[in-house]
């Protein structure tokens, strides 16, 4: 059982180290809120992380805000349940239709390991944490 636990630990943090160096090199990351932009720098990602869901934006408001950026491509990391997933789908249909390219691969692969496990980002960490005590020497 412990073999399985640490092999998605390591499975976990390779993609979060992936995704700092994505951060760091100044691509920026959609979360849904500001939980989740806290969990994110707590997990050691730095960069341009922009809450989806703070001062009543809307769909439109979010999409601009990306494209103010001016970035090709932005990362969107929202929650696993099902709102999160629906507004991961709207958000790359509308970004699509601009010049910035919705990058799911995080989500996707993180959405893979944890699937009903984790419902958020900002439950992440404390997902690490737990997995950290249920192996043996980690």
């Amino acid at each position: 059982m412990s073999t399985h636990l640490r092999d998605k630990q390591e499975r976990i943090i390779q993609i979060l180290e992936f995704l700092a160096e994505e951060s760091a090199a100044g691509t920026p990351i959609m979360v849904e809120g500001k939980k989740d932009v806290e969990t994110l720098k707590m997990l050691n990602i730095e960069g341009k992380i922009i809450a989806a869901k703070t001062g009543g934006k809307t769909l439109l408001d979010n999409v601009s805000q990306i494209e103010k950026t001016r970035k090709k491509e932005v990362i969107l990391l929202l929650d696993f349940d099902r709102g999160g997933k629906e507004l991961t789908k709207r958000l790359a249909q509308h970004l699509e239709k601009t010049e910035v390219k919705p990058n799911l691969k995080f989500w996707l692969k993180l959405l893979n390991i944890v699937g009903k496990e984790v419902k958020d980002i900002e439950g992440l960490a404390s997902y690490m944490e737990t997995l950290k005590c249920k192996i043996p020497n980690s």
